[in-house]
């Protein structure tokens, strides 16, 4: 335990009392012999501008919460769905467009192969939500499909698939940001113009959300993710019952509707409009993998509730698709040119009236929940890009948990590459569309393949039928990636092929570099520490003689005896009087002036260290050279642009010198007494 006993007389004779001093109270808990447990105290700032900037987090992100808090910030289902969800369920807002869009150009002989298009791609939605239900509850600590990939194909295999989901996440954010702001100007044109600014500032406010932590962003999330659901299924209702008692509109197309195609088409040319509008639309399975990934962030049972949110997720996801995109083919509704109207407003405006309230509200809704889809790949890419980290395929700064227990920096880098893809694309989904979901189907095949290999080597009660489950979505979502691929590579998806293995290269390089760095620092298990058996010397680099340089000749004489400083200067005059002044008042501690006629100042010490390392022995090993800088400390933060440059550069050149160690030592004129002895004085 810190602390001490100090004796107190009491006011009678013979009174002793003795008062107990705990000075680590304040910021430490003892927990036991030896250790010690932080309060929020010990990490709280102590100037005035970090107890500013505090103040200002306090308010964007909340308190801080221990470690121990994370168990209440778990998420329960009703908040996991609109969390890990909004991205799957928000897709049905633009995949049944991204069907038409492709069709249209076939003509009403075309068109009409809508429905069975977003029927096939809601069974494979079935089959690849069944699958990770199955991943869900078989690794429970998250990951998804790079986790499955890495421990039942190989490691390659696992970064293949957690490069693919981290671009996807990216992508994930770019398009519904775009398609977001995109309704918005289907109600108020005059957006159109603005955005990119609105964008930004949307990925802006979801960031400081997630940064706040997970329970709060649920909170802030659930109502409009409900909100959309709910008007979604009113309108699919009374679409339907337009439908069935033959009252169903024929929507006028726009002014600005895509061109539709006059020539029948048949055989070769109707299939790859097919395989086309398949590909188009197969962005609503995007999103599906994240609730797999995020498995730990559940409430207990976590798995057991995870593959239920799944389930939940799939159904809403496949009523709310196929319920619109049955409306726009019976109601002839046609896709618009960018800036128009999108598909699912003009469903809207059939349905609800156009301008009515409830359309009004549908299209709030709609954007809100585009807006908010973000929130998916802003909890799911952090959890991965940890998981990479702490296996160290990507920096260690991703797995540090900030203030609110969420990955600030997974998080702050999605929105960062994100807003420049929108700048880049300008806003424009379609533009942004053919990158999208290349990536997950390469997820979901090795995912799959992973699972079938894991149910074969485990063989757990019925893993016959569940290895038949995940073999036959992995030939399918293979067969998926290929027609993906093919049809949308010219349009971009090539971009998408290349940046793979790129980041693959990336997490191989990161990882023999922390492999390389781990090696050289390892200990034997035999070793034991010993004492040095290297002699030391000390270089104090200095530019006059003040207080910074006296306390750190004395920090350097209580390493070794051997101390010299170093003047290099290329005013001669000046370098004479710092020699006089030294040999009066710093006794007994050498000083070498080196001039430098070509006013370098860096270069000629590196020069003369070098110079000692050389004049040693040549068959002995060459001493430990520390080199204490002096580093005067301002008072604010603004004085200190005024310091310690050349200082800064001075310790950048030698960081990385073979038998050196940097040491800066500051000094504070705040404790202006705390150092004034001199090497020569009786004291020192």
């Amino acid at each position: 335990m810190i602390g001490g006993r100090r004796p107190l007389h009491g006011r009678k004779l013979g009174d002793r009392r003795v008062r107990v001093e705990r000075p680590h109270s304040a910021y430490f808990r003892y927990t036991g012999p030896g250790q010690l447990t932080a309060k929020a105290t010990a990490s709280a700032p102590t100037t005035p501008l970090g107890r500013a900037w505090a103040s200002v987090r306090h308010v964007l992100f909340g308190r801080q919460l221990s470690n121990e808090e994370e168990a209440y910030e778990r998420l329960p289902k009703k908040l996991a769905l609109p969390i890990f969800s909004s991205d799957a369920i928000s897709s049905s807002a633009y995949a049944t467009e991204e069907i038409l869009r492709v069709l249209v150009i076939g003509g009403a002989s075309a068109i009409i192969f809508s429905i069975p298009v977003a029927i096939a791609i809601a069974a494979m939605l079935a089959i690849v939500s069944t699958s990770y239900r199955q991943v869900c509850r078989a690794y429970p600590s998250g990951g998804g499909a790079y986790v499955v990939a890495r421990e039942n194909i190989s490691q390659i295999a696992g970064l293949i698939a957690a490069a693919a989901l981290l671009i996807d996440y990216v992508m994930t954010v770019a398009v519904s940001t775009a398609s977001a702001v995109a309704q918005v100007y289907s109600v108020i044109p005059q957006v159109y113009d603005y955005r990119i600014e609105i964008a930004i500032a949307s990925i802006a406010l979801i960031t400081i959300g997630n940064l706040r932590g997970l329970r709060e962003a649920g909170l802030v999330f659930a109502s409009p993710t409900y909100m959309f659901v709910g008007l979604a299924l009113l309108m699919i209702g009374l679409g339907f019952a337009r439908i069935i008692t033959g009252t169903a509109p024929d929507v006028p197309p726009p002014s600005d509707a895509v061109a539709m195609g006059t020539a029948p088409v048949t055989g070769i040319l109707l299939v790859f409009l097919l395989l086309r509008s398949f590909a188009g639309g197969s962005v609503a399975l995007t999103g599906v993998e994240a609730i797999a990934n995020g498995v730990p962030a559940f409430k207990p049972p976590e798995a057991k509730n995870a593959a239920n949110t799944m389930t939940m997720m799939a159904i809403l996801l496949g009523v709310l698709f196929i319920g619109i995109t049955v409306i726009a083919d019976t109601f002839n509704v046609l896709p618009t040119t960018e800036g128009g109207p999108t598909v699912v407003a003009q469903v809207s405006a059939a349905v609800f009236g156009d301008g009515s309230i409830l359309f009004i509200l549908f299209q709030a809704a709609t954007a809100l929940i585009l807006f908010l889809a973000v929130n998916t790949s802003f909890n799911a890419f952090p959890r991965l890009a940890a998981i990479l980290a702490k296996d160290g395929f990507m920096p260690r700064q991703f797995s540090f948990r900030g203030d609110r227990l969420a990955f600030s920096w997974g998080i702050v880098s999605l929105a960062a590459v994100a807003g420049v893809l929108l700048v880049i694309f300008g806003g424009d989904v379609h533009a942004l569309i053919p990158l999208y979901s290349v990536g997950v189907f390469v997820c979901f095949t090795l995912s799959q393949i992973g699972m079938v290999r894991h149910w074969n080597s485990s063989r757990d009660s019925g893993w016959w039928w569940r290895a038949i489950v995940n073999g036959g979505g992995a030939v399918l979502t293979f067969v998926v990636f290929l027609v993906v691929v093919s049809m949308k590579f010219l349009d971009g998806a090539w971009l998408v092929v290349v940046l793979v293995p790129t980041l693959v290269a990336m997490m191989l390089f990161i990882n023999r570099q922390y492999a390389a760095s781990a090696r050289q620092l390892a200990l034997r298990p035999d070793q034991v520490m010993t004492a040095p058996d290297r002699e030391e010397r000390v270089v104090i680099p200095i530019s006059t003689l003040n207080r910074a340089v006296v306390q750190a000749v004395n920090v350097g004489r209580s390493i070794t005896d051997d101390v010299r400083a170093v003047l290099v200067s290329d005013e001669p005059e000046m370098a004479e009087e710092v020699r006089e002044a030294w040999q009066r008042q710093m006794p007994g501690v050498t000083l070498v002036v080196v001039e430098s006629p070509y006013r370098a100042l860096t270069g000629p010490l590196l020069a003369y260290l070098d110079v000692l390392d050389q004049a040693w022995p040549p068959d002995t090993e060459a001493p430990i050279t520390f080199v204490v800088i002096p580093e005067y400390v301002a008072r604010h933060w603004w004085e200190r642009i005024l310091y310690n440059q050349s200082t800064n550069r001075l310790r950048t050149a030698l960081i990385g010198r073979p038998n050196t160690v940097v040491t800066q030592v500051p000094y504070r004129r705040e404790e202006p007494a705390l150092f004034d002895r001199t090497p020569g004085s009786e004291e020192a």
